[in-house]
């Protein structure tokens, strides 16, 4: 996973974690995640086989929050209408899944060797730059879709 995509999940969920404390949200609150996303993704490092541990927590710290955020939407997500509902649950069981395999793959992470460590990196990015994407199309569309 490269370094833009780690900074900009850990922006995109602080944002949204620091919107919902607060009693006024803006009309679309992921254009202020995505602004600030982008204003701070040149700082992300690009890990070498003697960060995996440190690129192995962050993950999964990651994951922890991707995984907190899909709890908060399956629960808006149950207040809504059945047709919603109906809608949105295959979106959230896919986004379930991709969660499932990234988790999987960081268990590949915390395996790699030294040889192998520029492609479960690589794979792993990937796993998570999907997760993340469809987490992101999904809270959208429940933010078209569903009232607050």
């Amino acid at each position: 996973m490269d370094q833009k995509t780690i900074l900009l999940t850990i922006l995109a969920v602080a944002a949204f974690t620091v919107g919902c404390d607060k009693p006024e949200t803006p009309a679309h609150p992921l254009d202020k995640v995505q602004e600030t996303t982008k204003e701070a993704a040149p700082e992300m490092p690009d890990y070498t086989f003697a960060q995996k541990t440190e690129f192995t927590e962050k993950m999964q710290s990651q994951l922890a929050a991707i995984n907190k955020d899909l709890d908060a939407l399956a629960a808006k997500i149950e207040k809504s209408s059945d047709a919603a509902k109906a809608k949105a649950k295959p979106k959230l069981e896919a986004l379930r899944a991709k969660a499932d395999h990234l988790n999987k793959q960081l268990d590949e992470v915390k395996n790699a060797t030294e040889s192998t460590w520029d492609s479960v990196k690589v794979t792993s990015k990937k796993a998570y730059e999907d997760l993340k994407d469809g987490f992101n199309h999904a809270r959208q569309w429940v933010s078209d879709k569903i009232a607050p």
